[in-house]
């Protein structure tokens, strides 16, 4: 028997009309759709009219789970692996399925499409040629060693952080890194998106005055780097 296919599939990072048409038809087309928050993918495929049995798959199952969808691809079914937002395996579950997939002999297609990753860089007027994408910082255990290594990296960097911990963040990249240029983008491509631009105490500044909500994703320059260079 031929297995199934397995589809990695970008989805919205926000605005949910950035969902692709090569997405919308790989979504229509597979038997199963792997989803971090089926509630979340039950909004993606319910504005384009698909109706498709998912499968919930997210950071706390993938262990086990991963296993059953081997199974299911190997029978034959094709499988769209989608995350809550932006493109799977990116600081969210996935690379054990792709990698069990790939020992098995089974095809995985890529359906590009949103990153919150590279959407910050191409609109943080930052340099570009050269990024190092960091995720989530530690919250305790080994902040301090990954803020002080982060810190002597000769290119861009790119850290997510939570509307609860943005500040910290903020102020501890001043701290290890110094007063460096930097984007701060929050809530992209949604109905409040938001750019902070300039240098970091004075960004942590107006971010402290106004309180924001939302996920932000931080661009740090490499060290020396002058805004308008």
């Amino acid at each position: 028997m031929k297995s199934g296919i397995l589809y990695v599939v970008a989805s919205p990072i926000g605005n949910l009309g950035d969902l692709s048409f090569r997405a919308v038809e790989t979504l229509s087309s597979v038997d199963f759709v792997a989803a971090e928050d089926t509630r979340v993918s039950s909004k993606i495929l319910k504005k384009h009219s698909i109706s498709k049995k998912c499968i919930s798959y997210h950071d706390k199952n993938e262990n086990n789970k991963f296993q059953d969808l081997i199974i299911l691809l190997k029978e034959g079914h094709d499988i769209a692996l989608i995350s809550d937002a932006g493109t799977p395996c990116i600081s969210d579950p996935g690379y054990r399925l792709v990698n069990a997939s790939r020992e098995n002999g089974i095809q995985v297609v890529t359906i590009p499409g949103p990153s919150s990753v590279t959407a910050a860089l191409s609109i943080s007027g930052l340099p570009t040629d050269c990024f190092y994408f960091e995720g989530f910082l530690p919250k305790k255990k080994g902040r301090k060693t990954k803020l002080e290594y982060l810190s002597a990296m000769d290119c861009s960097i790119v850290i997510l952080e939570s509307p609860n911990r943005i500040i910290k963040s903020l102020s501890d990249i001043s701290q290890y890194f110094g007063n460096r240029a930097v984007s701060v983008c929050r809530e992209m491509t949604k109905l409040y998106e938001q750019n902070y631009f300039g240098y970091v105490d004075n960004v942590l500044g107006e971010i402290e005055s106004s309180k924001p909500k939302g996920e932000f994703v931080i661009v740090v320059a490499k060290d020396g780097y002058l805004i308008n260079e």
